[in-house]
């Protein structure tokens, strides 16, 4: 039987506010009638009809997660560093990491980003063996791990399986860097390969979860120019991350001539399928290429503001052509609202002037622009702009609710509410439909924070 979700408001495609919105949904997950004033007292025909208040939008996607970097939360800020310095203790959490005990950590950080708003997300995975780069006796162990992690935590998982050869430009892998890489680019597709026949088979992809596959360039650090040509052949997303840190471009520049951008571009992976993460510490030119490319940018506000890592042109890319989209990276925050603010605020902060991006835009990143980035809906261009985004027949109905009356979102004005609210104001979220969580607590696996208690028992932080 057909059921409905009966809204106080929603944001429609193609972007715009509407009240008493009535979505019915099949028993697939998937959305076949949107009512607009539409009488909250009954169901339209034989559905079972749920009314909820608040404001209703589609779930955030979220384009850029490293699952594991939540367990540096609140433990790398107390002594200043740099980018390279926080590095060096993520390094040393991730050599601690296994199968099961990930399996547990990721748990908890998909359920939590479930509880905030999130219904898919894109992990950029390069930890792919045991620590000295030993295989697993159980092939792809590690990354089966994260997939059931995301399949018991209700949320869609694209596996960006990331290319790790080199420690940097010339350099072999360091000690610590070691069960990351394959080798060579034949031993990364191979490994590739092998993983899409796994991931297929155990982890199948349907409109009501599952997993699919994606590729990634660590960076122009980690992957030798002669191999990235490599990666056009490959079929889906391909993430990078690009230019994040100006070190990084004056090395390429130094090894390569060039900037990190224009490498990419002369490899022939500059294109509309590509994501370029960060993308900070651009020239120009580099924006040019990117926007003609039509390729999306992932911003990750918090992220980038907690390492300084800068703040990147992203309305420049926009207006160049680009697609925004936006990633938690590193997880400092769990919270799309703040993400979606971060972007615009970054905008105020070195434009001095504010509403760089509008709210319909803002929300065009938190969801179509992600969607496009991991290719999980139309990957147009055309379609992902922010008179794009919003709710639609046709679409899975993964849905996130947004409280209008707490403390922080009471009396603001039509979808202004975002700018107002954070993940606390989360009250229900739906994939394909299913309540996957209810103010703040995931439906199957219960609160939060005891995941994180189980899973942080297998970690030793030194204190």
């Amino acid at each position: 039987m057909t059921r409905s979700l009966h809204f106080e408001a929603a944001w429609l495609a193609p972007g715009r506010y509407a009240r008493d919105v009535r979505v019915s949904i099949d028993d697939t997950g998937i959305i076949t009638a949107i009512e607009e004033g539409a009488d909250p007292g009954a169901a339209a025909g034989p559905e079972v009809n749920q009314k909820l208040a608040g404001f209703a939008i589609p779930g955030a996607v979220n384009a850029h997660s490293h699952a594991f970097h939540r367990l540096l939360r609140g433990r790398t800020h107390g002594d200043g560093g740099t980018f390279w310095t926080w590095r060096e203790v993520m390094y040393r959490v991730a050599g601690q990491l296994d199968p099961e005990n990930y399996y547990r950590a990721a748990r908890a950080i998909y359920a939590e980003m479930v509880t905030a708003g999130y219904t898919a997300v894109g992990e950029f995975h390069y930890v792919h063996y045991a620590p000295g780069g030993t295989p697993y006796a159980e092939p792809h162990a590690m990354e089966r791990a994260l997939a059931q992690a995301a399949c018991d935590a209700g949320i869609r998982l694209v596996l960006l399986d990331t290319c790790y050869l080199t420690g940097a430009i010339g350099e072999e892998l360091g000690a610590e860097q070691q069960r990351f890489g394959d080798g060579t680019i034949d031993g990364y597709l191979q490994r590739h390969t092998a993983l899409a026949e796994t991931l297929a088979a155990d982890f199948p992809a349907h409109v009501t979860g599952g997993v699919t596959l994606g590729a990634a360039i660590h960076s122009v650090r980690a992957v030798p120019a002669a191999a990235l040509p490599a990666f056009t052949a490959l079929d889906g997303p391909l993430h990078v991350h690009l230019s994040e840190q100006p070190a990084e471009n004056d090395a390429c520049r130094m090894a390569y001539g060039k900037t990190p951008t224009q490498l990419l571009a002369d490899a022939g992976v500059v294109t509309d399928r590509l994501s370029a993460v960060h993308a900070t510490h651009l020239t120009d030119a580099d924006i040019e290429l990117l926007g003609q490319a039509a390729s999306t940018i992932v911003m990750c506000p918090t992220t980038e503001a907690d390492l300084a890592d800068g703040i990147g042109p992203a309305r420049a890319l926009a207006d160049a052509g680009a697609v925004i989209s936006l990633g938690s990276d590193q997880h400092v925050t769990l919270d799309p609202l703040l993400e979606l603010r971060g972007l615009e605020a970054g905008e105020r902060l070195g434009s001095g002037q504010r509403g760089r991006f509008s709210p319909a835009e803002l929300l065009a990143a938190l969801t179509s622009g992600g969607s496009r980035s991991l290719h999980l809906g139309d990957s147009n261009a055309a379609a992902t702009t922010a008179s794009g985004a919003g709710l639609a027949t046709g679409q899975p109905a993964d849905i996130a609710v947004i409280a209008a009356d707490t403390p922080r979102t009471y009396g603001s004005a039509g979808e202004q509410i975002m700018l107002a609210g954070t993940a606390a104001d989360v009250t229900h979220v739906f994939s394909a439909g299913r309540l996957v969580a209810e103010h703040g607590v995931h439906a199957s696996l219960g609160p939060v924070g005891e995941l994180y208690r189980e899973a942080y028992r297998a970690f030793d932080f030194g204190d």
